[in-house]
């Protein structure tokens, strides 16, 4: 129904939503994967992240994604926070999770994606994102949530 009442069709993409994973390794570095990005034919630097299959929960996706994505297991995986990635357009749902306690797994990307791993202090986040070499949406909302969330805790200590 539009404001004035009369019927209208509304076009949105469904999603089962999403879960991203900022991965803090034991010297307080972040986790991130470098991959090609196909329609904006460029690199993007990002956190882990994947959508929730057809009877998935996040959590469990976002356990796979860390494991595919970066090699890494963890049960120590905290909530921090969701978004919507592209309200207006989207019904998908994002949710961050922290993840420490890292240990080494065997990954198995698909075979789509290729990652580059990279480890990042906080603060050298933030000055890849003032240089815009991280400009993944997904990536750049999930660490504003994630800082103003838990900034000042141990899991994201700034140098």
């Amino acid at each position: 129904m539009l404001p004035d009442g009369k019927q209208g069709e509304y076009h949105y993409v469904h999603t089962n939503g999403a879960s991203l994973i900022i991965p803090v390794l034991d010297d307080g570095k972040i986790l991130m994967v470098q991959q090609y990005r196909y329609l904006n034919e460029r690199e993007s630097l990002e956190f882990p992240c994947g959508g929730v299959k057809d009877g998935n929960t996040y959590e469990e996706t976002a356990n796979f994604e860390l494991r595919e994505e970066t090699g890494f297991s963890t049960k120590q995986m905290q909530l921090v926070g969701s978004f919507n990635p592209y309200n207006g357009v989207t019904d998908e749902i994002c949710r961050i999770y922290i993840a420490t306690s890292l240990e080494p797994v065997e990954s198995q990307p698909d075979e789509t994606e290729e990652f580059e791993k990279h480890a990042f202090f906080p603060h050298e986040i933030d000055d890849l994102i003032i240089k815009n070499i991280i400009w993944d949406g997904m990536t750049l909302a999930a660490w504003t949530l994630a800082k103003f969330r838990l900034q000042g805790k141990r899991c994201l200590r700034y140098s």
